[in-house]
């Protein structure tokens, strides 16, 4: 699937193929905290089919509870999250699927790092919805 994307103030655009079947929900402490929220969608893609069209996002490097060290690129005038990758030579891209133009169409299919998930963030069926604030 041919997905477009950006970050909130559009200065950051990109392009990508990707397999709607790798949409993921992680519920780790490190994408809490990356996210500001319960968990964060991403999606990966093979690095060939990942094509910046604009901007040069800003990379902070994180090491993982593994040791593994992560380059995670946002915007740097809005913070808003484009991808995650291997530090050097990454082989795929982790985009997160929220600053995906196609993100309706993606709906996730697995979820993992579950042990650290809110317990209150895996049925939200019961909380009332509000359609506009």
């Amino acid at each position: 699937m041919h997905v477009t994307g950006r970050c909130h103030c559009g200065k950051i655009a990109y392009e990508a193929e990707l397999d709607p079947a790798g949409v993921a929900i992680c519920h780790c402490s490190d994408c809490q905290m990356l996210t500001g929220s319960a968990y964060r969608v991403s999606v990966r893609v093979p690095a060939e089919t990942f094509r910046m069209l604009s901007g040069e996002p800003k990379i902070y490097i994180k090491t993982a509870e593994s040791g593994a060290r992560r380059a995670h690129s946002f915007c740097a005038d809005c913070g808003a999250p484009v991808y995650s990758s291997d530090v050097t030579s990454p082989k795929s891209y982790s985009l997160r699927v929220g600053c995906l133009d196609q993100r309706a169409e993606l709906a996730p299919r697995k979820q993992i790092w579950c042990k650290s998930s809110m317990p209150w963030s895996r049925d939200l069926s019961a909380v009332p919805g509000i359609e506009k604030q």
